[in-house]
């Protein structure tokens, strides 16, 4: 059995798989640098034990931070990464994913404005939206919901909380908000 085809077309699938395979390794080794998403926010816009709270409305937990300001603030890519989709609708009213370094998810919700596109490349502190109150935040103080989640579960994390479970997919947004203050 030879391993390596010699003067054969490579096939659709040989080329997607190999397309993702380079995409894989490109964000597991891309490092992660960390910026806050809300321009100008200060820790004091923040609760620093929301993460994880229960009972948080018809969500059960709270799976990220809320972070409050100033409605039209700008909300930027506080990592480098590709948009990979927005939309409109349900909780989180106008919403962002980045997908970015080590295979996570940056999840922006509540927007006023969205100002990316999926597949655009964010690099940090690119606009990508600015702060609102839609969905179920409507009528609430303007604020984003940030989540950071990844697809690769950490078995480790789970534990007895409601909804623990879910752990190994969520991380705790605010250890990384932290980090960017003195």
């Amino acid at each position: 059995m030879k391993l390596f085809r010699k003067n054969k077309k490579r096939t659709w699938l040989d080329k997607t798989i190999n397309t993702l395979l380079i995409i894989v390794i490109f964000f597991i080794v891309l490092p992660q640098s960390f910026e806050l998403p809300v321009r100008g926010m200060k820790k004091s816009d923040y609760n620093q034990n929301s993460y994880w709270h229960y009972p948080w409305g018809t969500s059960g937990t709270h799976k990220g931070v809320d972070i409050f300001g100033k409605e039209g603030t700008d909300i930027i890519a506080p990592v480098r990464g590709f948009t990979f989709k927005t939309g409109s609708g349900g909780k989180a009213g106008n919403y962002v994913i980045i997908l970015g370094p080590k295979l996570r998810f940056h999840y922006f919700a509540h927007l006023k404005s969205i100002h990316t596109k999926v597949g655009d490349w964010n690099s940090i502190g690119d606009k990508i939206g600015t702060l609102g109150a839609t969905g179920n935040a409507a009528g609430k103080p303007p604020h984003l919901h940030y989540a950071i989640v990844t697809w690769i579960p950490y078995f480790w994390r789970i534990d007895q909380e409601p909804q623990g479970y879910r752990k190994m997919f969520f991380l705790n947004p605010i250890d990384y908000l932290n980090e960017c203050y003195p």
